[in-house]
């Protein structure tokens, strides 16, 4: 079993490591004379991590101290490590990730557009804020989203505010509740990003059913299940379940499929 006694020495070799690739310069401290060894001395980092030199000398020699998330942000920071840096040292420090703050802003990688389009079923991919990022044909067909403007392709507004997605729906009162408590769950997710709450804001304005579930704060994890959609007029049952494609759980497939008929068994 991976235990923090295990993994001191790996610490005090990670940020040895990282301290040297540093240069004086790299950090705004003046550079100038020869150093014995290179990168950043000690008490250089000591200092702007705000931490006391014999504190952090500690540190480095994998001594049995205790250390809080809020020191291992700043010393990333100083450290100037990257997102998988950071993860890495939260790692090798806590024995678990840093909690990581949801992100609105995404590209969609170009082999999973790839990859949706060659879906033989309906698929789209969504961020925290359920913009509709891209879609296949089949999703097209399905729900219409090419019919809308790029800022207007989110799947909350229009499944609030669409006469065409909410008949799609085979009774849309009990789907669209259920729907926008899977929302919620993004929504907390990133609940620091400016344009999720202008969404929810502009949302509540625009429909009363959309401010009435809201203020419900029902919460409802799953987001795959069988969803009823109505074809040429008749409700059809289709499962659906949602796949992340980026390391940080920004972004998901959405796939839908026609359920299959049971089979009943003579």
């Amino acid at each position: 079993m991976r235990t923090l006694a295990r993994t001191r020495h790996e610490l005090a070799a990670y940020l040895q490591a990282r301290r040297a690739r540093l240069s004086p310069e790299d950090v705004g401290l003046p550079g100038g004379g020869r150093r014995r060894t290179p990168g950043l001395r000690r008490e250089e980092v000591a200092a702007l991590a705000g931490v006391g030199l014999t504190w952090y000398t500690w540190l480095e020699q994998g001594r049995d101290i205790g250390v809080s998330s809020a020191f291992l942000d700043k010393l990333a920071q100083v450290l100037k490590l990257d997102a998988g840096e950071r993860r890495h040292l939260f790692l090798l420090a806590h024995a678990r990730p840093p909690a990581e703050e949801g992100k609105t802003y995404c590209v969609v990688p170009s082999l999973v557009r790839r990859l949706m389009h060659e879906l033989a079923h309906p698929a789209y991919v969504l961020n925290l804020r359920w913009d509709v990022l891209a879609f296949n044909g089949g999703a097209d067909a399905l729900f219409g989203f090419g019919a809308h403007a790029a800022a207007r392709r989110n799947l909350l507004w229009l499944l609030f505010t669409d006469p065409l997605l909410r008949s799609r729906f085979a009774g849309w009162e009990e789907q669209a509740p259920l729907m926008l408590s899977s929302f919620r769950r993004d929504y907390a997710r990133a609940t620091q990003e400016a344009d999720i709450h202008a969404l929810v804001e502009e949302l509540e304005k625009v429909s009363p059913e959309f401010k009435l579930w809201w203020r419900r704060h029902d919460v409802h994890a799953p987001c795959d299940g069988v969803r009823r959609l109505k074809i040429d007029g008749e409700p059809v049952a289709y499962e659906h379940t949602s796949l992340t494609i980026d390391a940080d759980r920004h972004l998901r497939l959405v796939v839908y499929a026609r359920q299959l008929a049971e089979v009943v068994m003579p």
